[in-house]
């Protein structure tokens, strides 16, 4: 295998299948589909998918000189990994997870993703869209914590749905235009 065509795939149709697939998950719960219980169905996925797939996506965007993807996907890997200690450590009694400090957790990464939401002005509309609905996931569902409003969190699931669709879909949009071009429409730039 040649090394050098290997680093022009795109890695993030990856990033992007792992953080939709794990949020669509987690959203069945955060939306009160499936039980509090069915966090731990989450989990594995989490590590696996949500978590050390992104990392290595994160790996792939900085060597081929993709800030944004590196911040992007290594950023959220991580997160992957934050919730998934949380739960087990709380699972195993190790911590207990006070619900405001969850809900300040959660608005923090609201507030990291607004920041990022603004990068992908340039980007195309499918990631644009990403990122909005996952930062009024993120903010919606650290409100819904830090004043247990179950309805705010049932709301941020549905934020989340959207989040992971649209999350999905570039991921899907990528992979068939790289195959043949113009395939799936992403949609064009907010600013040019």
């Amino acid at each position: 295998m040649d090394i050098n065509n290997a680093l022009k795939a795109d890695p993030a149709p990856l990033g992007l299948a792992g953080f939709g697939l794990t949020t669509f998950l987690l959203s069945f719960v955060n939306a009160g589909i499936l039980s509090g219980s069915a966090v731990n169905v989450v989990m594995p996925l989490a590590f696996a998918y949500g978590g050390f797939a992104q990392l290595l996506t994160g790996a792939f965007e900085m060597r081929r000189g993709n800030t944004f993807g590196f911040t992007a996907f290594t950023s959220y890997g991580s997160f992957w990994f934050f919730y998934a200690f949380l739960v087990i450590f709380n699972d195993l009694k190790i911590i207990s997870i006070p619900g405001k400090a969850l809900g300040i957790a959660l608005i923090l990464w609201g507030l990291f993703t607004l920041y990022m939401w603004s990068g992908t002005f340039r980007l195309n509309l499918a990631l644009f869209l990403t990122f909005l609905f996952l930062w009024l996931a993120f903010i919606v569902l650290g409100f819904g914590s830090y004043y247990s409003i179950i309805e705010l969190t049932r709301l941020g699931g549905i934020f989340g749905f959207l989040t992971a669709f649209f999350a999905v879909y570039t991921s899907f949009g990528i992979v068939n235009n790289s195959l043949k071009p113009g395939t799936i429409p992403l949609g064009p730039a907010i600013l040019k």
